[in-house]
């Protein structure tokens, strides 16, 4: 059993709609009333969620988006790197990974509503990490848009959009 393979027994993860696989290791029992929340949500949402997730060389988390802000951690193997742009087409990216030395930092945070992807920074080699949701994950929370969707909303970002979303 390879190192990938023994990570995905080890913590028994699944494939994740985006890409990658995931496994959901954290829901808060207290939750936020609707009262609470802001208008886009459609019902209550635990306080706070979070999963491993794992890209390997080969996949991709796919284009997506999400209401709340996504803290990534850093756990292990090669550098993840995070594509995102804005609803007002600004791209950017980082790569997460742990090399103090280098000014780079285990952790960031994602902004709700903006669109992201994200890839293992090499070949042949994986990237663990962990994100972590606040208010609480929900699929109805979460945003796949069509390829053709988002060149025509962003042409501006067509090569990486084509590279990192499905033509579903």
């Amino acid at each position: 059993m390879n190192n990938i393979e023994e990570i995905i027994h080890k913590l028994n993860l699944s494939l994740h709609p985006e890409g990658g696989y995931f496994k959901e290791t954290y829901r808060s029992d207290g939750s936020i009333g609707l009262e609470s929340l802001s208008s886009k949500y459609k019902g209550k949402r635990n306080y706070s969620t979070c999963i491993y997730f794992l890209l390997t060389s080969g996949s991709f988390s796919s284009f997506h988006r999400i209401l709340q802000d996504e803290i990534w951690h850093f756990y292990k193997g090669s550098a993840i790197r995070i594509h995102m742009i804005t609803e007002d087409g600004e791209y950017s990216n980082i790569l997460l990974v742990n090399d103090f030395e280098n000014g780079q930092l285990p952790q960031f945070v994602v902004k709700g509503g903006v669109y992201f992807a994200a890839e293992a920074d090499g070949d042949n080699t994986y990237a663990l990490v962990g994100c972590t949701v606040a208010p609480g994950f929900d699929f109805t929370d979460f945003e796949i848009p069509k390829r053709e969707i988002l060149v025509k909303k962003f042409p501006q970002h067509k090569e990486v959009i084509i590279r990192l979303s499905n033509s579903k």
